[in-house]
């Protein structure tokens, strides 16, 4: 039996989440669709306070994909090191920048669709994308999302793919855009993956996970 709470039950949690973030939103630095791309693409198993650090001198210098293209896979290599995954990662970019410049006009596709096409652009990364840079309703499920959702009883399921089906069918879809950001701060800063601070959660007369502490 999935332990899914109600919509009643799930509209005031997301209402709680709401109240306690009202600022939630996208913490990678970005001023355009293309910055948020590459900073995406650099997010993966890194966090987003070192790919800021990153991100900040990169952008000042490398501003189109035509000026990545400039840059070889070692150069690259060299300025995103700190990000891990540094190899990887560069050769995604590069490819990515290639496509972009061939196909799209050196404009970044506002398709999910379309993104998932690139070269290091998963679900998660395209999701992220059109929402935050073109406004469509998506719901992406990074680690924070996953854990809390399921522990919560937003979803119930065993992988990111499921979640993702469970969160689009359980949460209206005007609200998709505003619960992920509100989902990864409430992961961060208080449904942490250890020793989270399930007592001072004013989510726990709903929460699952904390009913069965």
């Amino acid at each position: 039996m999935k332990k899914i709470l109600s919509k009643e039950e799930i509209n005031k949690v997301l209402e709680i989440l709401r109240d306690l973030y009202p600022d939630a939103r996208a913490e990678l630095d970005f001023t355009n669709p293309f910055e948020l791309l590459i900073a995406t693409i650099l997010s993966a198993q890194c966090t987003d306070v070192q790919v800021n650090k990153t991100t900040s001198k990169l952008f000042k210098e490398y501003k189109t994909p035509k000026d990545y293209l400039t840059m070889t896979e070692k150069e690259l290599g060299k300025k995103i090191y700190s990000c891990g995954f540094y190899k990887t990662k560069s050769k995604n970019i590069l490819e990515t920048c290639r496509i972009l410049v061939e196909e799209y006009d050196s404009q970044v596709p506002d398709t999910i669709e379309d993104l998932m096409k690139l070269p290091g652009v998963g679900k998660k990364t395209a999701n992220v994308v059109v929402s935050n840079a073109f406004g469509t309703p998506a719901i992406a499920v990074d680690t924070h999302v996953f854990r809390v959702s399921n522990r919560i009883g937003l979803a119930d399921s065993k992988n990111v793919e499921d979640t993702e089906i469970d969160l689009m069918k359980n949460i209206d879809k005007d609200l998709w855009i505003d619960a992920h950001h509100q989902l990864i701060f409430h992961g961060r800063r208080m449904c942490k993956a250890r020793n989270p601070l399930c007592e001072e959660c004013p989510i726990n007369p709903y929460c699952f996970y904390y009913k069965k502490l």
